[in-house]
């Protein structure tokens, strides 16, 4: 399904686009971005804490990070409440991301992954290439909803197609 280079790829991608939301957002005031926008989360703010937050979740339930300050969906939007703090610990975690991705090897796609999910409310299995594929598939997802708001303000973040970026 997928492979280490896919993940690495993907790792980079990721980086490139919170660099160029997360520059776009400085724009704007604190007020604005933490302005409930009517996004599935709100704000630019309380979205980008929840992306934040679910790679810290995932990166902890496959073994490559220490578990986020806050335990759920709910509270991922409170991760941090400092905007520079928040952009902070987001540039430090892709490294994380890109650093765990340059290690990883077939092995580490193969087999299942078993973890508590307190959404689901019981032990889920899943593949673990469809976790690493979900991983990036929801920043992508939800960075799309923070690009949406962004335009709304009249703010361009950039290109967000693989093929435009950096050499990955």
């Amino acid at each position: 399904m997928i492979s280490p280079a896919y993940v690495q790829t993907m790792a980079r991608y990721n980086a490139w686009q919170n660099e160029n939301i997360y520059n776009a957002a400085n724009r704007l005031s604190d007020a604005q971005r933490k302005e409930d926008r009517g996004a599935f989360f709100g704000s630019i703010h309380a979205t980008l804490s929840h992306i934040l937050w679910a790679d810290q979740t995932w990166l902890m339930r496959l073994g490559a990070a220490p578990p986020p300050a806050v335990k759920s969906i709910a509270e991922s939007v409170a991760l941090f409440e400092d905007w520079d703090a928040l952009s902070a610990e987001r540039r430090r975690f892709d490294e994380v991301i890109r650093d765990w991705s340059d290690c990883l090897d077939g092995s580490a796609i193969e087999g299942d992954l078993t973890w508590f999910s307190a959404s689901a409310g019981r032990e889920l299995t899943r593949p673990r290439a469809l976790i690493l594929t979900t991983i990036f598939n929801h920043q992508t997802h939800h960075r799309g909803q923070v690009h949406a708001l962004l335009t709304g303000f009249g703010i361009d973040p950039g290109a967000t197609d693989l093929p435009f970026g950096p050499d990955f």
